[in-house]
């Protein structure tokens, strides 16, 4: 079997399997569980935090607003969306119901670490040349470990697998910025880093090395 049709049936199977996780108890109140999407081939992996309202009710990640702002985000930092592969670090949304308002809960380190196997397995079958964390809770979905995004941020590092990743802040983030020019300032900053990731690919495809990664990786 072609590497690509075995990587492709991979993610189907991890898809069935997932929807009968029940590693925390967040799968006993979210609607379905959300598995990534996107391209078995994809160089680039984007991991966010958890779905939210829209995409627990949908059962894909990264379609309400901040999927939307993402997606701009993507777009003028010069990288193709078709091509990225979109997971989370917790699969099962986490809220609180307020009235008909279910409202967002964060992840805490116990349900990160549980669902951190299947980003792990996500991570095995793509093989993405550059894995992108989305705010704190994908970072430490990502590396095991918890960092502050502000010391790391925009750099590509490399974890305890040799893997390369970079680090920024969650699209959610931007959308709570209440003043027009913060929230351009921290938009424009935010493309930045994802810039970061297209010169990266181009540098790899030119077999440059990057910072603090070893040459020759994919």
């Amino acid at each position: 079997m072609h590497p690509l049709s075995t990587a492709m049936s991979g993610l189907q199977a991890l898809k069935e399997a997932e929807a009968g996780c029940s590693r925390c108890s967040l799968y006993l109140h979210a609607t379905q569980v959300v598995p990534g999407e996107g391209p078995a081939d994809a160089r680039l992996m984007f991991v966010g935090e958890q779905p939210g309202d829209a995409e627990d009710m949908r059962g894909l990640p990264f379609v309400g607003p901040a999927g939307r702002l993402l997606d701009r985000a993507i777009a003028d930092a010069g990288l193709d969306r078709i091509r990225i592969f979109v997971t989370n670090a917790v699969k099962h949304f986490k809220f609180a119901q307020r009235g008909k308002r279910r409202l967002h809960k964060r992840p805490d380190a116990y349900e990160i670490d549980r669902c951190r196997w299947w980003l792990d397995q996500e991570r095995a079958i793509v093989e993405p040349a550059i894995v992108v964390a989305l705010g704190a809770t994908a970072a430490r979905g990502v590396l095991g470990r918890s960092v502050t995004i502000s010391k790391v941020r925009g750099e590509i590092l490399e974890d305890n697998d040799g893997g390369r990743v970079l680090i920024t802040v969650h699209p959610s983030y931007l959308l709570r910025i209440q003043g027009d020019d913060e929230r351009e300032e921290a938009y424009r900053s935010f493309v930045q880093d994802l810039r970061v990731c297209a010169e990266a690919l181009e540098r790899l495809d030119r077999q440059q090395p990057l910072n603090g990664a070893p040459d020759g990786k994919r």
